[in-house]
């Protein structure tokens, strides 16, 4: 891998949300101080929703590990599930296993633990990741655990935080009452040209890199456009890159690297609309073959498994001739007698 190479402790462009590589721009960190102050303030239900890739999970890591000490954590992420699964799962995240009980007794059980914590001054901080994947039903399990309050304070505080499908579904008629409790609603919004650069930069400096920027000034402009200013998009990105110019020993990530990354990363030449022609060498195909009406090859895109048996036949078409090739090398030509000389003959 290329750490070793660029002076890196670590992997600055890895998969996982490390809030240690956390960059806040502008809108991560006017999300993370709405979160804050909301929890702050016992609003109740907050709201974080942006497009994937967008750092909403590792921004909630980062606002779990600010309350670490004065609140008791629950992060639920298995979200494809029934209102007595999820009820379940929260449970289990407060180290209680309810298998064999009923609904209205984990209800029971639940609104137990919760005021166990308030005594104890701690508040609870439930986050939902992926809530676009609940059910409706589900969702209204969730509207219900609002009801667990005393009456100067919510027991517990919860923040739903998704996709922009979220968004939809909140706004569904059916959803109005889960939507007016969730106070606080915030969004993420791409990073800008400046801001990846910052960005690339804050994860290299946290990953150990002590230099001159490893990427020139002029290619950020080609990377906001081809990642749209996702962060995840952006470490894909920048992984690629720096492994070609590891493996170019050089030094820099150059408009050359950047460019061929994108052609390596551009997905869209590999869909199965994209313009492929593929010659016609005499392959026998079962629908449309032969010629279109002008007399020419119909040329026509190959299904997978036609495109196997293709390339086997070229395959076999090219062993044939090397087949050719070295018989032709080896036999005596007329009139000539072609001999090899060996060890035994030279001594």
């Amino acid at each position: 891998m290329y750490e070793k190479y660029f002076g890196l402790r670590e992997q600055p462009f890895g998969v996982t949300p490390d809030p240690r590589f956390l960059y806040l721009s502008a809108a991560h960190r006017e999300a993370l101080a709405s979160l804050y102050y909301g929890i702050e303030a016992n609003r109740g239900f907050l709201g974080l929703i942006a497009k994937p890739g967008m750092g909403k999970t590792t921004i909630l890591f980062h606002l779990l590990e600010k309350f670490r000490t004065s609140a008791r954590t629950a992060f639920l992420f298995q979200t494809q599930c029934t209102s007595r699964e999820f009820m379940r799962f929260l449970l289990s995240e407060l180290g209680y296993e309810s298998d064999g009980l009923d609904f209205v007794r984990m209800h029971e059980e639940f609104n137990r633990r919760l005021l166990q914590e308030a005594r104890a001054g701690n508040r609870f901080i439930v986050v939902i990741d992926e809530a676009q994947n609940l059910e409706p039903s589900v969702l209204e399990t969730v509207r219900l655990l609002s009801d667990f309050e005393t009456p100067r304070a919510k027991l517990m505080h919860i923040i739903l935080a998704g996709q922009p499908e979220l968004a939809d579904k909140l706004a569904s008629p059916g959803l109005a009452q889960l939507r007016q409790r969730v106070s606080i609603v915030h969004g993420l919004e791409p990073l800008s040209p400046d801001e990846i650069k910052n960005y690339i930069e804050h994860r290299l400096r946290i990953a150990g890199y002590e230099g001159e920027p490893l990427f020139t000034p002029g290619v950020y402009e080609d990377i906001a456009r081809f990642t749209e200013g996702i962060p995840r998009n952006i470490n894909n990105f920048c992984f690629n890159a720096l492994s070609l110019t590891c493996a170019l020993k050089k030094r820099i990530v150059d408009s050359d690297a950047v460019k061929e990354v994108i052609a390596d990363l551009d997905i869209s030449k590999l869909t199965s609309d994209a313009p492929t022609e593929l010659v016609d060498m005499n392959y026998p195909r079962n629908r449309n073959t032969s010629r279109a009406g002008n007399g020419q090859p119909n040329h026509e895109i190959l299904s997978p498994s036609e495109a196997a048996a293709y390339m086997q036949q070229v395959a076999l078409k090219l062993k044939n001739w090397q087949d050719s090739l070295d018989k032709a090398i080896s036999s005596p030509r007329r009139g000539h007698t072609v001999r090899a000389r060996t060890d035994v003959d030279r001594s």
